[in-house]
């Protein structure tokens, strides 16, 4: 995961995030960086001088209201949360009304919100408010029922676009609750066609219409002379037979019990309790975040790491819970307990509070599971967990973990006989172009504040999609090309190999069980700044890793996955120096990221179409504009655009016409018409 997320701790100066919001609502959040303890937030209303339109010296003495605007702080560890909020109505003025809107421009203000310690300013934030009054209906709703023509003869109504009643909607210029004033809104955007108000369009027969691009020269001897109200749009209305469509439920039946294995579990399966629930043990989601309530799946290790606090701190799943083994017999967790001696570890963060005022609780540290199985079956849990004091104030990192081990297993080194790669196994790696092979495919691992240089890592995880990175800090005056070979240091760091193992067990003195890393270098593309500081383009900012893998064959009914290919890419991006409004820092951020993605092939490529495969394609309906096979479709059953009878009578007319075509064209018809 990535070190820089959402809490920002990496930025070691207090700034507003972002600093400048166009705003055009009621509402507006913004995130204020860094310690705000001590911190006073106040709003300033319309700080830009009248005359010279420049902002004004902003001051400390202001206060959490300005006008009809407020401000709400939600303090946080180091972040807080900033909202301003109207407290008006955005209603447009009705007569005899007020609290509301005049015009529908109703709001055009610049606001001011200014973070300071004391009388020292240390953020400013600056919004610019544009808000239009709503045009919502508040009117009385009348019960007469809707008289709707008959759209065969009458279209259906004047306007389409008029879907509010009483009030304006947008871009529908014959919406006649629609103001001019709010007609110049969108005047160059309204609908058009039907939808827009042109429901009777001149059409290309009418002699009096122009639309036509060619005008053949018999047009004006059989061209319709007829009125707008008689527009041949009203065919597309008809009174055929209609047939029920049948549309597939998108509803999924919910599964009320996970239901008892009774056959032995598989790769990937949930744990079932004695009480038909299943095993939850906390987990990490694909969002970073811990879930307490996570299954445990079968043969998938894990070691995750949660943050708690004595606040948020909630219990797991009791110990004396009994497991399905997988063939309905239920076995006991062996859980051993053992007290926690070195705190330091596991607490990251605390708080300076009196001791008369701490409250301190025995709390879980952390959770060891260990699962012996053989042949599908679970034949023994072992369970140690790690107690600990925890106190009001401090930040507790705990851990868990999973693991599976053969009932073959001898001083915890699994001997399962499955030389492939089982999901949540690292990757192994190894340099063969060196004396020492060992090798190793890592990724960023969240620590500190989030810098490149405190970073940790962590290795890939088979079959295990990841998203990481780090920050790096970047001067105003970098050089650009020494800023890309910095880049490019940090993240071939993560990959110090040349090749991956195909398989769980490959051997280093055997070339045949690894394959080469393809790599790709960076585009650059050499574009020059013109001398320009604080922009540097093409920097390979991305690392990008793609393993293609494939299931070859199983044992004992768990699939064997090996490594067919490895390929590392980047993606370059433009950086450039990110100013705030005081711009007093000559320090920027970069951001570096690496992703690794697995990518499942099939082991063996598909057969080759057939010959006969590829002739009928040509006649599918599905794949092609021209479907012979439905030429006589109207004729069919199927077809319900009109009455069976009139398609048939009309069907027979027509073969009636071309065989009459197919008579006249003859010679020896031409000789009897002569005689």
């Amino acid at each position: 995961m990535l070190p820089f997320q959402s809490t920002c701790s990496f930025l070691f100066f207090s700034v507003f995030q972002p600093s400048f919001i166009h705003m055009s609502g009621s509402r507006v959040n913004s995130f204020f960086l860094g310690n705000s303890s001590g911190v006073n937030f106040s709003i300033i209303l319309n700080p830009r001088d009248a005359e010279t339109g420049k902002l004004q010296l902003a001051n400390c003495s202001g206060n959490r209201r300005a006008g009809d605007w407020k401000l709400d702080v939600t303090p946080g560890v180091n972040t807080s949360k900033v909202t301003v909020s109207l407290s008006r109505t955005l209603e447009l003025c009705l007569p005899n009304a007020t609290e509301c809107c005049p015009s529908p421009l109703c709001m055009l203000e610049t606001l001011q919100v200014v973070a300071c310690r004391g009388s020292v300013m240390l953020a400013q934030l600056l919004i610019q408010a544009e808000i239009f009054a709503n045009s919502s209906f508040a009117g009385n709703v009348s019960e007469n029922a809707t008289i709707i023509p008959n759209q065969a003869f009458k279209p259906l109504g004047s306007c389409p676009c008029d879907l509010t009643a009483g009030a304006c909607d947008v871009r529908c210029c014959c919406d006649l609750e629609c103001t001019p004033d709010l007609l110049q809104l969108f005047s160059e955007s309204c609908f058009t066609g039907v939808f827009g108000g042109d429901v009777n369009p001149p059409f290309d027969q009418l002699c009096s219409s122009q639309s036509m691009e060619y005008t053949p020269e018999w047009f004006p001897f059989l061209c319709v002379q007829s009125s707008l109200d008689n527009t041949p749009f009203l065919g597309y209305f008809y009174h055929g037979s209609t047939s029920t469509p049948k549309v597939p439920s998108f509803k999924i039946p919910l599964q009320t019990s996970p239901g008892k294995p009774f056959t032995g579990y598989r790769e990937g399966d949930p744990i079932i309790t004695e009480e038909d629930e299943y095993f939850t043990v906390p987990q990490q989601s694909m969002a970073g975040q811990c879930v307490g309530n996570a299954p445990v799946a079968y043969l998938h290790n894990f070691d995750v790491k949660c943050l708690t606090s004595l606040e948020s701190y909630k219990e797991g799943l009791p110990h004396d819970v009994r497991i399905n083994s997988g063939t309905a017999d239920f076995i006991q967790q062996n859980v051993v307990y053992r007290a926690i001696t070195d705190r330091s570890k596991f607490i990251t963060e605390s708080e300076n509070l009196l001791a008369a005022e701490v409250l301190c609780q025995n709390v879980t540290f952390a959770e060891h599971y260990k699962f012996t199985w053989k042949d599908g079956n679970i034949e023994q849990i072992n369970v140690t967990v790690f107690l600990g004091s925890l106190c009001d104030g401090e930040i507790l990192t705990q851990r868990f973990t999973v693991e599976f081990l053969s009932l073959n297993s001898t001083d915890g080194e699994d001997l399962f006989e499955n030389p492939g790669y089982q999901v949540g196994k690292p990757v192994k790696a190894a340099n063969l172009n060196a004396s020492d092979p060992l090798g190793s495919l890592n990724i960023w691992q969240p620590a500190g504040r989030g810098l490149c240089a405190s970073a940790t890592y962590r290795p890939v995880l088979f079959g295990v999609d990841s998203y990481s990175g780090c920050i790096l800090e970047v001067d105003i005056n970098e050089d650009c090309s020494l800023l890309r070979g910095n880049v490019t240091e940090k993240l071939n760091a993560l990959i110090r190999a040349t090749h991956i193992g195909k398989r769980d067990n490959s051997s280093y003195s055997d070339v045949n069980d690894w394959v080469e890393i393809i790599r790709l270098d960076p585009f650059s593309s050499n574009v020059s700044t013109g001398g320009l500081r604080g922009i540097c383009p093409d920097i390979p900012a991305n690392l990008n890793i793609r393993i293609i893998f494939a299931k070859v064959g199983a044992v004992q009914g768990i699939p064997q996955q090996q490594i067919l290919a490895v390929q590392i890419s980047y993606s370059t991006v433009l950086w450039q120096f990110q100013c705030g409004i005081g711009c007093k820092n000559t320090l920027s951020i970069l951001p570096i990221t690496a992703s690794v993605q697995f990518i499942e092939v099939p082991a063996q490529p598909p057969p080759p179409v057939t010959r006969y495969r590829r002739i009928y394609a040509e006649f599918d309906c599905n794949k092609n504009e021209v479907c012979w096979p439905q030429l006589l479709y109207p004729l069919t059953r199927f077809y319900t655009g009109e009455p069976y009878s009139q398609c048939l009578a009309k069907g027979l007319f027509l073969a009636f016409l071309v065989l009459l075509a197919a008579i006249t064209s003859n010679p020896w018809f031409s000789k009897l018409w002569n005689r």
